[in-house]
């Protein structure tokens, strides 16, 4: 089999997927179980062989786990592709969510920002909390792609190291901040399909506690942003390149940009409430027809072609190690559901001489974030406790869970080795990624307690 012939049938058992999962959830129709199961089994045996190190390790791990329990439990051929088919919603994600970057990089909207970044940020502070929202922002809808174009627009001039270090420390908080509210990622949509909850219901919620994780990142690195540091010769700021005033009064935020990237979360927010369909579906009508209606009005539909091309090339194939690991990940999280696990963790936790409530919360923000730090993705805890543990078993609502396991999701990322954000962030910096997360153990640890209060506090 060829390089090419073998790309093709990697792409179109993803695509298969995606259509047979969207299939299911419009028709109901009993049988596509079967199938959908039968594809996830398929998809994992031909895609494992292109795995690598700690992810085809963690893969083989979960496959064998999850056989060697549903045998253990005689549980029936059914529960098998059910368990099977737990994480399909992420590879339709996958699939359909990254089309809605295409309009974010119009070269008009790149430019602007350029010019934005070099004209209209200045101290150090602003650089840094700026870099963090506007990573935000573009994460949420580009995903990892933001981390170019930030990073880009962050170092069109020069930093001097400490600078340096703190705007990946920004980037890299920022990107988990996105994870908290985005209705792109993979996380919210793992999390709302496994709890039956409206992301219009924990919005609210989750764009509160992004803010304030621009201002704990602020604080914990604050001493670092005030520090004085001159920079080399080479790198000094010369009268001469200073940006003329009058130029400077022209650059603001790209209006263009801002409305798009406003009327996308409006228009999920819209027909959440307007379609009667599961949250995965509505966003990828959304993705699909969105940004070609906005490139067909803008006349940029040689831009909206290169995207779209570049995403079934290059995106998508750059997923496929991403899309083994969740599958695998969800049959083993579907396994581990057939032992009884969700029904043991509220009769340990009630011996504790704690609220039930607090405790499972410092026990569900410790195993993820945890995890994390020695390399686990946090796609395998989450996953096991959104399908496994019965919010009420343990006194919170299914609301207040999602903001748990979002934020805890969000929390780790900066501090995980195997990160998809930290290992691009240390290539382009060009340091360790195990020094490039240890700046942010400390924001880690703040914002662990930080949600720990902001859930108590919310659901008082």
């Amino acid at each position: 089999m060829t390089i090419n012939v073998k790309a093709s049938l990697d792409r179109a058992i993803i695509f298969l997927l995606a259509a047979v999962f969207i299939a299911q959830q419009l028709t109901h129709w009993g049988p596509l179980s079967f199938l959908l199961g039968s594809l996830v089994f398929a998809a994992i045996i031909l895609l494992m062989p292109q795995l690598k190190g700690l992810t085809l390790w963690l893969t083989a791990f979960f496959m064998a786990g999850g056989v060697l329990l549903l045998l253990l439990q005689k549980a029936d051929a059914r529960y098998w592709f059910e368990a099977a088919g737990i994480n399909v919603t992420l590879v339709t994600l996958f699939v359909f969510a990254p089309m809605f970057g295409i309009p974010v990089r119009l070269p008009d909207y790149v430019a602007a920002l350029k010019r934005f970044y070099e004209t209209g940020v200045r101290s150090r502070t602003a650089l840094f909390t700026g870099t963090q929202v506007l990573t935000q922002i573009l994460g949420a809808f580009i995903n990892v792609g933001s981390i170019p174009v930030v990073y880009h627009l962050t170092f069109v001039k020069p930093q001097p190291g400490i600078m340096s270090r703190l705007l990946a420390n920004a980037m890299n908080r920022g990107f988990g901040g996105a994870i908290f509210w985005s209705p792109y990622f993979a996380a919210m949509t793992l999390v709302t399909s496994a709890l039956s909850v409206y992301w219009s219901s924990v919005l609210p919620y989750l764009l509160g506690l992004s803010l304030i994780s621009v201002l704990v990142s602020l604080a914990v690195d604050f001493r670092g942003i005030r520090m004085k540091e001159d920079p080399p010769d080479d790198e000094a700021v010369h009268p001469s390149d200073e940006i003329p005033s009058a130029s400077r009064d022209h650059a603001r935020f790209p209006i263009g940009l801002g409305i798009y990237l406003i009327a996308a979360i409006a228009i999920i927010l819209l027909l959440e409430r307007l379609v009667n369909l599961p949250m995965v579906l509505i966003t990828c009508m959304a993705a699909v027809f969105f940004p070609l209606i906005w490139c067909l009005a803008k006349g940029a539909m040689t831009t909206y072609r290169q995207g779209l091309a570049n995403h079934v090339k290059v995106t998508l194939p750059a997923l496929q190690k991403e899309i083994t690991l969740f599958l695998a990940a969800g049959f083993f999280s579907g396994s581990i559901g057939a032992t009884g696990f969700g029904a043991y963790v509220p009769e340990v936790l009630e011996k504790i001489p704690l609220p039930i409530s607090l405790s499972f919360s410092i026990f569900t923000i410790a195993l993820i974030t945890l995890t994390s730090l020695i390399g686990l993705h946090p796609i395998v805890p989450v996953t096991i406790l959104a399908t496994g543990i019965d919010p009420l078993a343990v006194h919170i609502s299914p609301v207040y869970f999602a903001i748990l396991l979002l934020g805890s999701w969000g929390i780790s990322n900066p501090i995980s080795p195997a990160s998809a954000v930290n290992n691009l962030l240390a290539g382009m910096v060009k340091k360790p990624v195990f020094e490039l997360a240890g700046p942010n153990y400390k924001y880690a640890a703040a914002m662990a307690l930080v949600l720990l209060l902001y859930v108590a506090a919310v659901f008082s």
